[in-house]
């Protein structure tokens, strides 16, 4: 049992670093992350990871996951850029919906270069600003710049946050285990939840107004 215990130990801060690199990159790159709880993800990892006492991988692990971050949203904007304004939206959809698409559109053209930078902590926007500024034409070293900025100000500060805020709770031990299961919960929960409404979305009917546009 010890010997189970301690490689489910060593192997915890490994799966914290696939689970979060993995979805930060489908959650800024792909439409399905729309509905990933990509803050929560985040926040968790860093409590994780403090209760592991691993402080130098949750810097490591900010620094990777913002570049992984930014190389999605690039991503994002070369898939939107190839596919026009032909984003895909659902007749009776509750996220992917024209309305919401305009949103984005509007706030990209509003806000152009700090829509960009902002967008990293509007969960649904986080999402489409790529696709939409990729579609828009919009310079691309101008959107990189941005991109990269607003991933910079976006995931070391959940991560670590998550693992500093941990961290406070050492006095308080029961607390703390409950920040841990806590968090691991929320994002399992709103992981499986995330998938069912993206399941829900795509049976819909196309909205074949938007695709035409």
């Amino acid at each position: 049992m010890n010997t189970a215990l301690g490689v489910l130990e060593s192997a915890g801060p490994l799966l914290v670093w696939v689970i979060v690199l993995g979805f930060v990159f489908v959650e800024c790159a792909f439409i399905v992350g729309l509905f990933l709880p990509g803050d929560a993800l985040l926040f968790a990892a860093g409590v994780v990871l403090a209760q592991h006492g691993h402080e130098h991988q949750a810097w490591w692990l900010s620094l990777a996951a913002t570049v992984v971050a930014v190389a999605g949203n690039q991503l994002g904007y070369y898939i939107g850029a190839k596919t026009g304004h032909a984003i895909v939206t659902r007749v009776g959809g509750k996220v992917l919906t024209q309305h919401n698409l305009d949103r984005a559109r509007d706030f990209l053209n509003r806000r152009g270069f700090f829509a960009i930078v902002i967008a990293r902590w509007l969960p649904w926007i986080r999402t489409l600003a790529p696709l939409v500024a990729g579609a828009a034409k919009m310079d691309p070293r101008r959107f990189a710049l941005a991109t990269t900025v607003g991933g910079v100000a976006w995931v070391p500060t959940l991560v670590l946050l998550g693992y500093y805020a941990s961290g406070l709770l050492d006095e308080v031990p029961w607390l703390q285990t409950a920040a841990v299961v806590g968090s691991i919960v929320f994002f399992i929960g709103g992981t499986g939840w995330g998938i069912w409404r993206y399941r829900q979305e795509m049976r819909k009917p196309v909205d074949t107004v938007s695709v035409t546009e």
